[in-house]
């Protein structure tokens, strides 16, 4: 389910860290019912541009309108922005899971229930990943690192997010487990309609489930196009990660 309305739409981003910038100029959008990935080496500004994004880091110059609205550029009450985004329908999974270890899975996917979750939007979660079902009073923290991993995106998916942002869900992951992930996310974006921006370093499984793709290189777009045509063209993508792209869009 592609071609809906934009759900996030972010106009020359400029991020970075203690006022000291590592993405430049960037221009990025994702329609209701697609997944669009980013993809780059380390270090080219991925995580950094989600974290903005979604208002954990301020950004430093652009714009960033998220649902149809645009965000403030707030240096202070962060938390407030975090909070209204997450009301307004944004989800973010990030690299490290941020889970709660010493409570149980059933806990913590509790934490992410919205006033818009029911107890039929547990049911659909856990029916993505059944696995998680008779483990729900196990502890988090002793969890195997793919149980942890279906229950970080199991909390984020519970809230009905419009706009979910998901960074390396296959981070300490073994490939196979990677494989039965990232198709949940083409699945919530067609059945939901939400957008899905997907931060991935396994490049061409991302591709296998995104309708478009943005390759950044130390902080610049230097690639963008559909999935499908990047995933055709592997010498675009390999100098993209290594600093000799043609122009994005080429």
């Amino acid at each position: 389910m592609t071609g809906g309305e934009a759900v996030l739409d972010v106009r020359e981003l400029v991020a970075g860290y203690d006022g000291v910038a590592v993405v430049h100029g960037l221009d990025l959008h994702v329609d209701g019912g697609e997944v669009v990935a980013l993809l780059g080496a380390n270090g080219a500004g991925k995580t950094t541009t989600l974290l903005t994004i979604s208002g954990l880091l301020p950004r430093l110059g652009g714009s960033v309108e998220v649902l149809g609205e645009a965000v403030a550029r707030r240096r202070r009450a962060r938390a407030a922005t975090v909070i209204g985004l997450a009301r307004r329908g944004l989800a973010h999974v990030p690299e490290d899971r941020a889970l709660f270890a010493d409570l149980t899975a059933g806990e913590n996917i509790r934490l992410g229930q919205s006033r818009r979750s029911t107890d039929a939007d547990l049911d659909r979660v856990l029916d993505l990943f059944p696995a998680l079902r008779p483990i729900l009073d196990r502890p988090a923290g002793l969890l195997s690192g793919g149980e942890q991993q279906m229950l970080t995106l199991a909390r984020a998916l519970v809230s009905q997010p419009r706009l979910l942002l998901v960074d390396e869900l296959s981070l300490g992951l073994a490939p196979i487990i990677v494989e039965a992930l990232l198709p949940v996310l083409r699945s919530v974006a067609a059945e939901t309609g939400a957008g899905v921006l997907v931060v991935e370093q396994h490049v061409n499984m991302a591709l296998a489930v995104a309708d478009r793709a943005y390759v950044l290189d130390r902080g610049r777009v230097v690639a963008t196009d559909t999935a499908a045509v990047l995933a055709a063209d592997p010498d675009r993508l390999r100098a993209g990660y290594f600093g000799q792209s043609r122009p994005a869009g080429h």
